[in-house]
């Protein structure tokens, strides 16, 4: 099993929950000493079980195909890919390849590193995927014309983006991976209180304070969600949906728009190289403090 953004919040607890359930967990982390230590976190937590972990830092594609080949040349087999690495930023920033950096790792990593690893995960089925997406995606859009938000850039319409693709992609990937024995599923956590939001603006940190308070729920919380669609015997068959609180529950009507799916699909192929033509770029790069998981 395969867990991107292992190494906080409800990754973390995610592969701290499947260690201890015997299952062989692969958990990739950003930072070389943070992921070494979070390794050996979830190894105490879990006498004998089988975890072991790889870096990528999901905003550089050379980074996600790196890493793609290392799960190829040290995994025979994958049975559970956990997308769950994300990312926000308070300013607009655009990563090395020239991509507006929230669509880049939340949305484009989850693709490329999916689409690089399908090959391996349709050999072993019964075998799911499970996108951590967002209830954030119900109040988003999907400009083709400004994908990068070079007019208008807020943090939470960029997020709310990237998760919408979350979506949108969980649905057009069963489709086309019906009847193979891989299930393709997304979820909104839940309102956690992770570290993720601390690049939020700082006129919304009281906000934020009171929220862990009152609203947010623990990383663990969100984590067992994560581990409810990996596992659950009841959704060996359930594929394409997407859950809210482990129920699954109908996505915004953008999400469920084909014709947009499809436009995605094709862009995010040209985005990551995996189809002909060159990847569009931006004329400049901007900088900005961001959080990632």
């Amino acid at each position: 099993m395969l867990v991107t953004g292992a190494t906080s919040g409800i990754g973390l607890e995610a592969a701290r929950s499947l260690a201890r359930q015997g299952a062989k967990v692969v958990m990739v982390g950003r930072d070389a000493g943070k992921t070494a230590r979070c390794l050996e976190e979830v190894r105490r937590g879990a006498p004998g079980a089988d975890v072991t972990s790889l870096l990528c830092d999901f905003s550089r594609q050379a980074d996600v195909r790196r890493l793609a080949s290392d799960v190829l040349a040290k995994f025979d087999r994958l049975e559970v890919l956990v997308n769950n690495a994300g990312s926000v930023f308070q300013h607009r920033t655009l990563t090395e390849d020239g991509i507006e950096a929230t669509f880049a790792v939340n949305h484009l990593g989850y693709f490329l590193l999916t689409q690089l690893l399908l090959d391996r995960i349709v050999r072993n089925p019964p075998a799911r995927i499970v996108n951590v997406a967002s209830v954030a995606h119900r109040v988003a859009t999907m400009d083709f014309d400004d994908l990068y938000f070079e007019r208008g850039y807020r943090i939470m319409r960029a997020y709310g983006r990237s998760k919408l693709g979350n979506v949108l992609y969980t649905r057009a990937l069963a489709q086309k991976l019906a009847g193979t024995g891989v299930t393709v599923n997304c979820l909104h956590p839940g309102t956690v209180a992770t570290n993720i939001w601390s690049a939020a603006p700082g006129w919304t940190k009281p906000l934020f304070a009171i929220l862990r308070k009152v609203a947010m729920i623990s990383a663990e919380r969100g984590g067992q969600r994560i581990v409810h669609l990996v596992v659950s015997p009841d959704l060996s068959e359930t594929t394409g949906q997407y859950f809210e609180k482990d129920r699954a529950t109908i996505p915004a009507p953008l999400a469920q728009d084909d014709a947009l799916s499809r436009r995605l699909w094709e862009e995010s192929e040209r985005l990551t190289g995996l189809a002909t033509g060159p990847a569009k770029s931006a004329p400049r790069r901007d900088t900005a403090a961001g959080a990632r998981a």
